[in-house]
């Protein structure tokens, strides 16, 4: 069978239970009238996918600025899920879990992987716990870093687990290292249709990288501010232009540096707060990140933001310091601390928003 939006394929099943358009159209509405709010998520978005339309309106995730309404075509979230199974090796009869909400790309997509690739997807309420009374295994899972970090006890009766929404902590990775299951970072968008690049986390063979690579059908170059540019063909009819800073190792292969729109320019010396993070995250257990704040004569200075009411910035400071790996001019200048983050409806924080608040 030509894979196509308009067929299920044959070894698909949801829940265990295989349909086809007409049954997967009553569960879908089922879902809407007697579901909880997840599930009516899952039914609105099987009907839409369900109907005659050629193109699916989406909400992009809000991380760096208001959630906007994208058209994407069905072809082309085709054409991503048939890349994913390529990539990952994905076989009919494989068995997923949905445990992302079905109102955003990533969850949507675990549901066209199942029908377009003949998956047997399940699907949990959405939460930081979702392997939790499941004793079920599970060949290909996506979660957000939360999820990982509080299923680590049950994490291998998962093959595969990609991991996006967030960054994904040193200590996390740490501790990613010794499992058999294998773990990959994703690079994506809502407008590239979730992931067009991952990163391997662990079980490295000789001659791979902790380096982003691409999926099949997806090359990629940098601008003039060194920010990544991305030819996916299959999934998008025009290039996409990123606000991200990267190193090209090759046109399929290239390490995220962090924002362009984030990078803070002080005394001449050009700091990634994504990269500074990543080394706070071994002294920082509170959700924080780095920003900046006007020098008079730096121009920027370095500043972090803690979600804290108890935040004791001496010994925060003392513990900064004592980071092998800190330089002198990555030490936050001042510490800022706020009881709660300003978030997107899907709970990515929102530096600016935040940053505003203080």
């Amino acid at each position: 069978m030509t894979p196509s939006f308009d067929k299920i394929h044959n070894q698909f099943k949801i829940n265990g239970y295989h349909y086809d358009r007409e049954g997967l159209a009553e569960v879908a509405y089922s879902f809407i009238k007697e579901g909880k709010a997840y599930e009516k998520s899952i039914g609105d978005f099987l009907l839409d996918w369900l109907s005659s339309n050629n193109e699916i309106q989406v909400f992009t995730s809000g991380s760096t600025g208001k959630p906007k309404q994208i058209s994407l075509k069905k072809e082309h979230m085709v054409n991503s899920a048939i890349a994913t199974g390529d990539f990952f090796g994905l076989k009919p009869g494989n068995t997923v879990l949905l445990c992302l909400p079905a109102n955003y790309i990533a969850g949507k997509m675990m549901l066209i992987r199942a029908i377009i690739l003949g998956l047997e997807i399940d699907f949990v309420e959405p939460n930081l716990e979702p392997l939790k009374g499941i004793k079920k295994c599970y060949d290909f899972v996506p979660m957000i870093p939360a999820q990982v970090e509080r299923s680590l006890i049950q994490i291998e009766q998962i093959k595969t687990v990609i991991i996006g929404g967030a960054p994904i902590s040193s200590e996390l990775s740490s501790k990613l290292l010794g499992k058999n299951t294998e773990f990959y970072s994703t690079y994506g968008m809502t407008e590239t249709v979730t992931h067009v690049a991952v990163k391997k986390l662990n079980q490295l063979k000789p001659g791979e990288s902790f380096n982003f690579k691409t999926l099949p059908n997806v090359s990629v170059y940098a601008d003039k501010r060194s920010c990544l540019v991305l030819d996916a063909p299959l999934v998008s009819d025009k290039r996409i232009v990123t606000n991200d800073v990267v190193n090209i190792i090759s046109e399929s292969e290239f390490e995220w540096l962090g924002r362009f729109d984030n990078v803070i320019n002080s005394g001449g010396i050009k700091l990634f707060p994504e990269k500074l993070e990543d080394k706070l995250s071994q002294v920082i257990k509170e959700r924080f990140f780095i920003a900046s704040e006007p020098h008079e004569s730096f121009g920027e200075q370095l500043i972090l933001v803690i979600e804290s009411d108890e935040a004791d910035a001496n010994e925060l400071l003392s513990s900064i310091r004592g980071i092998k790996t800190i330089e002198r001019y990555e030490i936050p200048k001042k510490i800022y601390s706020i009881s709660k983050f300003v978030e997107s409806e899907n709970g990515k924080i929102l530096r600016h928003d935040t940053l505003q608040s203080i």
